[in-house]
């Protein structure tokens, strides 16, 4: 091929669509260029109205991804110590077999629920990944355990849920139309970086961008204004800038009287939070609160874009809750532009239970929260978890209680299979480890929660050694096991045809044909789009800033604000001073791509950063080598100085592999595994830790 990746002169070349099925909110629709059975370019699909023919620095490389010289090609059995990572190279029919026969033995000795599916956000597709919830066709007639996916953004999910109905918000595009820009929480430059043309666009069209975010980043560079509160603060920010709206009078008082529920009520509770007591629950300037807030009290429409991490502790469901709240006292629900964008998963409107087949069920199972398996694996006994099938998952290294976790993954007598691209510190556990397909090299069908559009993904080249698909590892071991149902053996076209053929408006035109022709297709939403012109989809039919929904589950009926947990014991503030952060990193994507050298290099070393008041009362200067640690466990990293953190705060980023920067642990060694607020969400970001020189 060419140096620029495009074949040579006279080799047929075929483009064939496809999509990015990452973590990622932009879910970028790409097109893979093979020429004589080989890819040799990829490219973001160049009319795609959001993709916009750019991919992300990560992305690019992703064709020498799949060449790397370290992929998983073939299956391996375990020869060594749990831990180790010794295997042997053994044959599909003989891992099949192994696999079949060591959960038909758990099964019949302690039922179905004994065997725990782990699928993780590693793939986002409806068909191998876990929009699609792949596999869960088999595990439902196995009767297995239900995973219950809590990791990334349930909190705040269910804390939209109580106020909206729904967790569906604005088109994020929309944004375009807004004159005032807030940003909670939103990286958008390392974590959407698609979104930020949207941003400028409107930008230079007048708008005001403020980033609230208690780091400086790359995206709060290029804001208006930075906002630096305390970690966790967001609801309380949010209140008090409703109280200086309140104070001049601009809410829109007959959108409160016609489109809401529990005004008075919420009025009383936003009266409590004046912009001073505001200012010192957040850290930030008397100042800051009353200017933002006379700013959001004549800006109209003001636009709201909140991403996960602000959902990561304590107050994660009642922080997105009282967010959604804000545009119902300023009446910008109502405005194309205005109102809240955090996910739009829910926008599409696929069959999604005729692809996962929970009828298939024997009976009732329980639930196994993702963010709880060091609990899960060393503590349930009812009856206790001997089989973990992990997938599009990196446990050891993604998950809090970093040290529980690799303790259950310990046991024994815990039968673990990794379905994987590459030996992660997770695979070095497993007792079997099947190679995995990516994405140029099976069928999928993606769509984004932050846009408005599906993508089609076909195969583009044969998959190399082999590896196979999740869809086709889960056939084959149906077949293994003896099963029959014929539903076990869809095909992939199948599943793509019945997860689109439900009859939602929103897919009004779009069928499989459509899509394999035309690679993507927006969802028949009218842009710009006013979700909630003929009402809110709540008990009520209103925004609810009372939710009896919410009482009924048991939080407190009002909307409002709930601290960090760790922030709000004066003791352990006492002894443990710094909150730790740890962000989305620029050059991964949770944890897919850290053993990518060419991007490990642009990312450095594995770092903690704080502020230079902070570093000169601990003695420590620039590039030390650094110990971080609380009760629950520590890590080294090397110690950036910088301004760009506000003081009380740490800052290090997630994703990196322990195997491959020599730590014997990382950044969620230090971790609580417990629940945020709502829904069973991870609290990262609720974490005290005290920073000193490493031995």
């Amino acid at each position: 091929m060419n140096r620029d990746g495009r074949a040579p002169a006279g080799r047929a070349l075929k483009i064939l669509p496809g999509g990015c099925p990452l973590d990622c909110p932009d879910a970028c629709s790409w097109q893979v260029e093979v020429a004589d059975g080989v890819a040799v370019g990829l490219r973001g699909t160049p009319e795609h109205p959001y993709t916009r023919g750019t991919l992300c620095v990560k992305v690019n490389q992703y064709l020498e991804h799949t060449r790397a010289p370290d992929r998983l090609l073939h299956p391996l059995r375990r020869t060594g110590r749990k831990g180790e990572g010794r295997f042997e190279r053994i044959g599909w029919d003989e891992a099949l077999d192994e696999i079949a026969g060591r959960l038909t033995e758990v099964i019949d000795r302690y039922g179905g629920q004994a065997v725990w599916p782990y699928q993780g956000t590693g793939n986002l597709g409806y068909l191998q990944g876990l929009q699609g919830r792949a596999g869960s066709r088999l595990w439902n007639t196995l009767g297995a355990s239900r995973h219950d996916m809590t990791i990334c953004s349930i909190a705040g999910l269910v804390g939209t849920g109580y106020t909206l109905g729904t967790s569906r918000g604005i088109d994020p595009e929309d944004l375009r139309h807004s004159r005032l820009i807030l940003l909670w929480g939103c990286n958008t430059l390392t974590t959407s970086h698609h979104l930020w043309k949207v941003l400028s666009q409107a930008q230079r069209s007048g708008a005001y961008v403020v980033a609230i975010d208690h780091v400086l980043t790359r995206t709060a560079r290029l804001a208006d204004e930075h906002v630096p509160l305390n970690p966790g603060t967001d609801a309380a920010l949010a209140l008090g800038l409703l109280n200086v709206v309140l104070s001049l009078g601009a809410e829109d008082r007959t959108y409160l009287a016609e489109r809401t529920v529990g005004w008075p009520e919420f009025r009383a509770r936003i009266e409590q939070f004046t912009p001073r007591r505001t200012a010192e629950i957040c850290g930030l300037p008397v100042e800051t609160v009353e200017r933002l807030g006379r700013r959001l009290a004549v800006t109209r429409p003001t636009g709201m874009k909140a991403a996960q991490g602000i959902q990561r502790h304590a107050g994660g469901g009642m922080a997105l809750r009282t967010l959604a709240a804000l545009p119902g006292v300023t009446g910008d629900w109502k405005l194309p532009g205005g109102g809240l964008a955090y996910s739009t998963d829910g926008y599409f409107g696929g069959d999604r239970e005729a692809l996962f087949r929970d009828d298939l069920l024997p009976g009732p199972v329980r639930s196994l929260s993702m963010t709880r398996i060091g609990e899960a694996l060393t503590t349930v006994d009812d009856p206790p978890v001997k089989a973990l099938f992990v997938y599009g998952a990196n446990p050891a290294t993604a998950v809090g209680g970093q040290s529980q976790v690799r303790a259950g993954l310990l046991r024994e007598d815990l039968f673990t299979v990794v379905m994987e691209h590459f030996r992660t510190d997770t695979v070095d556990y497993a007792d079997i480890v099947l190679p995995a397909t990516m994405q140029t090299e099976h069928t999928d069908l993606l769509d984004g929660y932050g846009h408005m559009y599906i993508t089609w993904n076909e195969p583009a080249v044969a998959p190399p050694g082999e590896c196979l698909s999740t869809t086709e590892t889960f056939r084959r071991l149906a077949a293994r096991l003896g099963l029959t149902d014929p539903a076990l053996f869809d095909s992939d076209e199948d599943l793509a045809r019945a997860l689109l053929s439900g009859g939602h408006p929103s897919l009004d035109g779009i069928d499989l044909d459509r899509l394999r022709r035309e690679g993507y297709a927006r969802l028949n939403y009218p842009s710009p789009y006013v979700p909630f012109a003929d009402g809110f989809p709540t008990p009520s039919g209103k925004l609810e800033f009372v939710s009896a929904t919410a009482a009924a589950d048991g939080y407190d009926p009002l909307t409002g604000y709930t601290p960090p947990q760790e922030a709000a014991d004066p003791e352990l503030a006492r002894r443990l001073p710094l909150v730790l952060i740890s962000s989305a990193p620029h050059f991964f994507l949770n944890t897919t791509f850290a053993n990518r050298q060419s991007l490990v290099r642009r990312a450095g070393t594995p770092f903690v950063e704080l502020h230079p008041d902070d570093a000169a009362a601990r003695g420590l200067a620039e590039g030390a080598l650094v110990r971080i640690f609380n009760d629950r466990g520590d890590f080294t990293a090397r110690l950036q100085v910088s301004d760009a953190v506000r003081r009380g705060v740490a800052r290090t980023t997630k994703g990196w592999w322990s195997k491959l920067t020599g730590n014997r642990a990382g950044v969620n060694a230090t971790v609580d595994e417990r629940d945020a607020d709502m829904g069973g969400g991870a609290v990262f970001h609720d974490n005290r830790v005290e920073v000193s020189a490493a031995e």
